[in-house]
C-alpha cells in the first residue's frame, strides 16, 4: 500500500508597496480650485477688453452709460463708419499695403536667409550681427531717416513709400527666423534631389520651400500684423494724402477735440481686429504643421 505524499505550497511573499513618488500625488481640491479660479480671472482680464469693444459697437447709446449688454442694439455705428466714415477706403488702403509687404517681405526673406545659411562669403557673419542689431534698434529712432530716404526716392504720401518701410522693418525679424528653418534642413536633401536630376529651382519648389513653410507663416503673419496695425510711419509718411490713409489713421478721425464718438470708434475697432484674425484662421494649421510633415510633403 503505497501513501501519497503531499507537499505544502511554499508561502508566497507580498513585496511591499513602492513608496509614492514626490510630486505624483493629486492636488488637493483646494489647490484645483485655485487653479480654476486664477484661470478664469486670467480669461476676463484678457477677454474682457475685446467684449467691451463689441458691446460699445452694438450699442445705440454707447459712451452715454456703463451697460454690459446693449441697451439699444443697432448697426448704426458700422453703417456710419462704412460709408459717411470713409472706412471702406482705409480698409482698401490697408489691406492693399498689407499683402504687398507680406509677398514682399517673405521674398526677400526667404532669399536672404538661403545665403546667409547655405553660402559661404565674406562677411556673412558681419551681415548676420547687423541684421541682429538693427532689431533692437527701437523704431522711433528710425522715423527721420526713413522718412528722408522716401523724400529723396520721391515716394512721399504714396503707398508705395509704405510698403518700402513696412519690408525694411519686417526684413530683420524674417531673415533671423527663416536662417534657423533654412539651416535645420539636412544638405543631403538637397544634394540627393540634384543626384536626380533637379535644378536648383525645381529643387527649391519641391524640397527647400515645403521644409520651410512654417516658419515662412509665422514671418507672414508678423509682417501682416505689423502692416495693419502700425501707426507712427504712416502717420509721418502720408501726411495730409487722406486718400491713402490706412487704418490706423482713419481711426483718429473718429477722435474730435472736446468728445468722441465711442460708438464709430469700437465699431471701426472690431473692423479692424477682423482681418487679422481672419488672416491667422487661414493660415494656422500650416503654422502648426511642423518639419516632418514639410518632408513629406515634399
Amino acid at each position: 500500500m503505497s501513501t501519497a505524499t503531499t507537499t505544502a505550497p511554499a508561502p508566497v511573499t507580498r513585496r511591499p508597496a513602492p513608496p509614492p513618488r514626490r510630486g505624483s500625488r493629486r492636488p488637493s481640491p483646494a489647490v484645483r480650485a485655485g487653479k480654476a479660479v486664477a484661470v478664469v480671472a486670467l480669461l476676463v482680464f484678457t477677454l474682457f477688453p475685446v467684449y467691451w469693444m463689441l458691446v460699445s459697437a452694438f450699442d445705440a447709446k454707447a459712451g452715454l452709460g456703463t451697460s454690459f449688454v446693449p441697451a439699444s442694439p443697432t448697426l448704426e455705428h458700422f453703417r456710419f463708419v462704412l460709408s459717411d466714415g470713409g472706412f471702406d477706403v482705409f480698409l482698401r488702403n490697408s489691406l492693399l499695403v498689407a499683402l504687398a509687404t507680406v509677398l514682399a517681405s517673405s521674398l526677400l526673406a526667404l532669399l536672404a536667409s538661403v545665403a546667409v545659411a547655405r553660402f559661404r562669403f565674406w562677411g556673412r557673419a558681419q551681415v548676420l550681427m547687423l541684421v541682429l542689431v538693427v532689431q533692437m534698434v527701437p523704431l522711433e529712432a528710425l522715423v527721420i531717416p526713413l522718412f528722408v530716404q522716401v523724400r529723396d526716392l520721391q515716394l512721399l504720401g504714396t503707398l508705395t513709400g509704405l510698403v518700402v518701410v513696412y519690408v525694411a522693418l519686417a526684413l530683420p525679424f524674417g531673415i533671423w527666423m527663416l536662417r534657423g528653418f533654412v539651416a535645420a534642413v539636412p544638405v543631403e536633401l538637397e544634394e540627393a534631389a540634384y543626384l536626380d536630376g533637379a535644378t536648383w529651382g525645381r529643387m527649391f519648389r519641391s524640397v527647400l520651400l515645403p521644409l520651410v513653410a512654417p516658419g515662412l507663416v509665422a514671418t507672414s503673419i508678423f509682417s501682416f500684423i505689423t502692416a495693419w496695425n502700425e501707426f507712427v510711419f504712416a502717420m509721418t509718411l502720408l501726411g495730409g494724402e487722406t486718400q491713402n490713409y490706412t487704418v490706423a489713421i482713419g481711426l483718429r478721425s473718429f477722435f474730435g477735440q472736446h468728445s468722441n464718438d465711442w460708438g464709430a470708434i469700437m465699431a471701426a475697432s472690431t473692423i479692424i481686429t477682423l482681418p487679422v484674425m481672419i488672416f491667422f484662421i487661414l493660415v494656422q494649421r500650416r503654422l502648426a504643421g511642423g518639419l516632418t510633415a514639410g518632408a513629406v510633403k515634399g
